[in-house]
């Protein structure tokens, strides 16, 4: 069963929300530009995404819960018209070829792992071609139970999913972290569309 996210935000049972932006995010955007129209599914209280707008990104931030997506426009007011309600896995298919980039922290992690096939195609569908897909991989979580999120990936598990259509070009372990996850926790990479 799916976890009910909005209930998670009304009762700020939201362990996830660090309140900044991802710190290997913002370790890849010292050396890197992330431009063009930008995507970020699950976008949560928005940190990541108001960091993408601030460097000049076109951004497009879609959470499921209602209640996110509420703090988000509360907390970054420049979101207001950036920021919306959605369901990455059923994003229009109008959407198709749209972004050339999407950012991805925390959204794979946290649907059940039994529709991680719909979300590498919907990431592919929606890129541009050549698109970029930057992803922040929790390889490993904090916890030891598997019936709820965050769920870790495995490196098989994570080169069935992107390996075929996608090209990697960057592949590596942040030194930034939020101090709560333990160097080596999450796995940061950059693929191109094919």
């Amino acid at each position: 069963m799916d976890k009910d996210w909005n209930s998670a935000y009304a009762v700020a049972d939201t362990p996830w929300d660090k309140g900044s932006a991802a710190p290997p995010l913002a370790e890849y955007l010292k050396a890197h530009r992330i431009e063009g129209s930008v995507l970020v599914p699950g976008c949560g209280s928005g940190h990541d995404a108001q960091v993408l707008l601030n460097q000049g990104a076109q951004v497009k931030g879609i959470d499921i819960a209602p209640l996110a997506v509420e703090k988000a426009h509360a907390l970054y007011p420049a979101l207001s018209g950036h920021v919306f309600e959605g369901d990455f896995l059923k994003t229009p298919t109008t959407e198709n070829g749209s972004y050339d980039w999407i950012v991805e922290h925390t959204c794979l992690c946290a649907i059940d792992p039994s529709k991680r096939t719909e979300y590498a195609t919907t990431t592919h569908r929606l890129l541009t071609r050549g698109g970029r897909f930057f992803a922040i991989f929790f390889r490993e979580v904090s916890h030891d139970r598997e019936d709820h999120p965050p769920y870790p990936i495995n490196e098989a598990e994570i080169e069935t999913l992107f390996g075929e259509r996608f090209e990697l070009l960057e592949s590596y372990t942040p030194k930034m972290t939020y101090p709560e996850r333990p160097q080596g926790a999450e796995e940061v990479r950059v693929y191109r569309k094919l």
